[in-house]
């Protein structure tokens, strides 16, 4: 954790560099400086020099399961990429064997978000016949903002072949958001939606339904140990190990918990931080306040992250 700690901390004024002037009408920041970054720091993770040929998704100092979101802009379809070795696109028989792609491009291209980064684009089947391009960005953009049911859908559904056991017993979900802030309009009027507004707000509007739909998935199909509450109505379909009344007509596939700070200023004023500004901490970009972003990830676990959520797992 000191190492991601440090990687943010210390990297963030580089990894944010302004692209010029010229450029800023697709995108705010190069990717020059962020792609060096991962390319070092990757390679150093796994046991090779800096300068070394960058490791592959394959690697095999890479011990554990890997999924990455991206949006394959070209085939305007979401991709969730992995390591998994059974994948169908990651067998070592095939010229564009997913397994082959450089590690430090796959998480670049899956954190490619529009209008800050440019899209990364990624050469399949490179020195063959075959070889061609995607264009990929964010995977944030797709209805998969929030991985978490991917995920179980990759550990446990058939054609990935992982056939990981379900059960609140045998698989643990946690999912970890990085704070959400409903953008209440109160004073809107009908007439202030005109294209500028939907194009500004129907892409955030978007993401955050999916985001909220699949973590109510989750709280339904998965025994629930933590979140906060997702609406007036729903709750937050929270139930104690192995509690008689369930919020579910079915049987828990899983044990699911679920962070994610509210970050708005009602929410910040409740965690103690009164003098934290929300419109500081609610956007990607906010380097000059990443001391303010620690504060409010410190004040929420201290409240809330409690090892009595990993029963019978750790």
């Amino acid at each position: 954790m000191k190492t991601l700690r440090d990687f943010y901390v210390g990297s963030g004024n580089d990894m944010f560099d302004k692209a010029s002037i010229f450029k800023r009408l697709q995108y705010s920041y190069n990717d020059e400086p962020l792609a060096a970054k991962l390319r070092t720091e990757l390679n150093r993770a796994l046991g090779y020099q800096p300068d070394a040929t960058p490791a592959t998704l394959g690697d095999p100092n890479l011990r554990t399961l890997l999924m990455m979101v991206l949006r394959n802009h070209t085939t305007d379809s979401p991709w969730p990429v992995s390591n998994n070795p059974l994948a169908k696109y990651n067998q070592r028989d095939r010229a564009d064997c997913n397994l082959d792609l450089p590690l430090w491009q796959v998480v670049r291209a899956s954190t490619a978000a529009p209008t800050f980064f440019p899209p990364e684009v990624v050469t399949f089947a490179p020195g063959t016949p075959r070889e061609y391009q995607f264009i990929f960005v964010d995977g944030g953009v797709t209805t998969y903002n929030n991985p978490a049911f991917l995920a179980f859908q990759m550990a446990t559904a058939a054609p990935y072949k992982i056939d990981w056991a379900t059960g609140v017993d045998k698989l643990l979900i946690v999912s970890v958001g990085t704070g959400s802030a409903a953008k209440a309009r109160p004073d809107l009027k009908a007439q202030d939606l005109w294209l500028v507004d939907h194009a500004k707000s129907i892409p955030s509007a978007l993401m955050n339904a999916a985001l909220a739909g699949w973590d109510m998935a989750c709280r339904m199909l998965g025994e629930c140990r933590f979140g906060m509450p997702i609406d007036r109505e729903i709750g937050d379909m929270v139930s104690a190990p192995g509690a008689a009344a369930a919020n579910f007509t079915g049987p828990k596939l899983f044990t699911y918990v679920r962070y994610d700070p509210d970050v708005t200023q009602e929410g910040l004023n409740a965690l103690g931080l009164q003098s934290v500004k929300a419109e500081n901490v609610q956007v990607m970009d906010s380097v000059k306040y990443i001391p303010d972003i620690q504060r409010v990830g410190q004040a929420f676990a201290a409240r809330h992250v409690t090892l009595d959520h990993l029963q019978k797992f750790v």
